[in-house]
């Protein structure tokens, strides 16, 4: 049988080399106790000589060391190790034997441990190095930020991610499905779904699957379903979720799911969650896009690399259709901003450097992850790759500018025949596409274009099956007469009306998807502003002016009136969410119950009976008060507080501006209640 377990808890933490810790022997009692995911970046000091671009954080060298335990007879099954996310450069032991070791930050990766598994304790032991901090242009995080799962199956398996299902078609009376499938070794298999069972043999295979009056998925019903698949007999079982849905793009019509015609009124979102850092819990995820939903999105642009698969989960079960982005860099280094947005020099070095060697694995390992979601349906090569002489240039243009190039100097604006000539881009693209087919046919490859008026004589545009361009609503008339093939829409946009009716007032584009739906931390334009407030919520998950904006256009309803008036402070009123953690959030309230705006109070946090406070976040720019702090002013009447709950009776306090509150919460047999009393 296959035995999947989360294995988060328990581990040590070092934050620092240390030359054997690598060693099953090597003594860690002094070191943290962490649960994961863990972000180490975010639990340090905002410092201004960090890189601005990932946010004024430290990297750094960290070790992570677990021990668990295994009975008797593992030598006969087979273990695997999966880590989720790891950023980045992340070297792997098993009982002092090295796994291996992968640089991209964003991949999920499994290591096979059998032939070093044994009964009794077992050490697993990571090294993560981050030290080149401006490797990015926003924040990334450090350490093992993703969850990590151990895997005991039988030697008849099927492989990691070795089973699809497909909707082939589908309509209120039946669905046609392909189950493809991959062994360990030959075998029978057999797969059953609501009463319904299939049966088939061979080490790769595929069969069909017909079901009577399906349920649709789509944003409005996100109906799933759970496939059974078994191997061997008995000897591997797994559940798959999955959707049952028909999509179409076409260059006249626009998109379509299910037969219906409809508008991507989608957002980019980074992986960061302010406070939190890159470890960000389910939970944290559902609260933000629960807002998000209520504004009207039906559509996730994960910007720009492969998201958490909570991520993805949560879209499955609330209706967010999505575009699942792999890069960022192909083969050229990228300009990296250090001291403030757009201020020269910058530095270059970043998955760029891993491209050649890691990219079609990185590549694969994504489809084949995330190609059982319903919600995805663009798989995305790459986020300006084609950007204006960064670095990629072409004597079709003898200057480029882009889109964010204002303070860029004129040389760097040039035609320059010593840079990569961007005819590459082409070769590279269809390169990228072959791999996504290999392992998804299925769905479109896409990818966002930032200089799309070269793409388009290059090649690049013509090997992608949809076209997303960055900023540039201008050309889509011209270029729908120049390329009556293409199928477009705005893979990245501005918040304005303007560009909302490029797509809502034109049948034949797509959707559009916001930069951003949330404020996300680095890409930041200059100490002390250390996050980029492009979004429609704070990075606290609040509601900004422009989200309210934002609904009345994607859904006509009016604009409500959330600008509350100036008061008295009457209460500090504590709002509990409870989950895996609790999500507590925190606003300054007059006597009629009112938000109050327009002061601000520092509040102290004080956390009894047990647990921990993660983090306190209220959103604003420029507050550089680390998030492990725990007295932190609100921003606009408000804050939120993470805490994860120990054992027993915890009591969270707050306090400030003479008047407190607090809330009550404990933990019984892994369930949260809360009860909130304010005083």
């Amino acid at each position: 049988m296959n035995r999947t377990t989360t294995i988060n808890k328990g581990w040590k933490f070092n934050l620092g080399d240390e030359e054997y810790a690598w060693y099953k022997g090597y003594d860690d009692s002094d070191w943290r106790d962490v649960t994961l995911p863990h972000d180490w970046s975010i639990e340090q000091p905002f410092s201004e000589e960090h890189s601005s671009g990932t946010g004024y954080v430290c990297g750094g060298v960290g070790w992570y060391r677990l021990r668990f335990e295994l009975p008797e007879g593992i030598e006969d099954q087979v273990v695997r190790v999966t880590f989720g996310g790891v950023y980045k450069n992340a070297r792997v032991w098993c009982n002092t034997n090295y796994l291996g070791m992968r640089p991209f930050g964003y991949a999920t990766f499994t290591h096979d441990i059998s032939a070093f598994a044994q009964p009794g304790e077992n050490v697993i032991a990571v090294r993560v190095e981050h030290t080149d901090l401006a490797d990015s242009r926003w924040f990334t995080g450090s350490g093992i930020y993703r969850d990590v799962t151990l895997t005991v199956t039988d030697k008849v398996h099927f492989m990691p991610d070795g089973v699809f299902v497909s909707t082939v078609s589908a309509d209120e009376n039946e669905a046609l499905l392909r189950i493809e499938w991959e062994l360990s070794e030959e075998s029978g298999v057999s797969f059953e779904l609501g009463g319904v069972s299939v049966a088939g043999s061979g080490k790769t295979g595929s069969i069909t699957m017909k079901i009577a009056r399906p349920k649709l998925w789509s944003p409005d019903s996100p109906a799933l379903y759970t496939l059974v698949c078994r191997a061997g007999g008995d000897k591997d079982l797994l559940e798959i979720p999955f959707g049952i849905r028909t999509f179409n793009f076409d260059a006249d019509n626009g998109f379509t799911l299910n037969g219906v015609n409809m508008k991507l009124k989608g957002v980019c979102l980074h992986h960061d969650a302010g406070a939190l850092g890159a470890a960000v819990p389910k939970c944290v995820w559902r609260r933000r896009l629960r807002k998000l939903k209520a504004a009207g999105c039906n559509a996730i642009r994960t910007a720009h690399n492969p998201p958490d698969t909570h991520l993805l989960d949560l879209c499955d079960e609330m209706g967010f259709l999505v575009m699942d982005e792999a890069f960022d860099e192909w083969e050229g280094f990228k300009n990296k901003w250090w001291q403030g947005h757009n201020v020269y020099p910058p530095k270059h070095f970043g998955y760029a450097d891993a491209f050649p060697e890691w990219y079609e694995r990185d590549l694969a390992g994504m489809v084949r992850r995330d190609r059982n979601h319903p919600s995805v349906i663009l798989w995305s090569i790459g986020n300006e790759i084609d950007y204006p002489n960064d670095p990629y240039c072409h004597p079709l243009f003898e200057t480029m500018t882009g889109n964010n190039d204002a303070n860029k100097p004129a040389q760097e604006r040039i035609y320059n025949p010593n840079k990569p000539n961007a005819q590459r881009l082409a070769t590279i693209a269809q390169n990228l596409v072959t791999i996504v087919k290999q392992h998804d046919a299925t769905r479109p490859v896409t990818s966002a274009l930032a200089f799309p008026e070269l793409s388009n004589l290059i090649g690049y545009a013509q090997v992608l099956d949809v076209v997303g361009y960055n900023y540039k609503e201008h050309l889509y008339p011209q270029d729908r007469i120049d390329y009556p093939a293409h199928i477009i829409y705005g893979s990245e946009n501005g918040h304005g009306e303007e560009q909302w009716l490029a797509v809502k007032d034109h049948p034949d584009i797509c959707g559009q998807f916001l930069w951003t739906g949330i404020d996300y931390l680095g890409e930041a334009h200059g100490w002390p502003i250390r996050l980029s407030p492009a979004g429609l919520l704070t990075t606290a998950g609040f509601e900004k002016p422009r989200y309210w904006q934002r609904k009345a256009m994607w859904t006509g309803e009016p604009i409500e009136e959330n600008a509350c008036l100036p008061g008295n402070l009457a209460e500090i009123r504590l709002d509990v969410e409870a989950d895996e953690i609790m999500q507590i959030e925190v606003s300054l309230r007059d006597s009629d119950g009112l938000l109050i705006t327009s002061r601000d109070i520092e509040l102290l946090y004080e956390l009894v009976g047990g647990g921990e406070i993660m983090g306190i976040d209220n959103g604003r720019p420029d507050d550089l008060t680390p998030y492990y702090s725990h007295k932190r002013e609100t921003y606009m009447g408000q804050a939120i507080v993470y805490v994860r709950p120990g054992e027993g009776d915890a009591e969270l306090r707050v306090r400030g501006g003479g008047i407190a509150a607090e809330t009550h919460c404990r933990e019984v047999a892994a369930e949260t209640h809360c009860r909130a009393s304010l005083r």
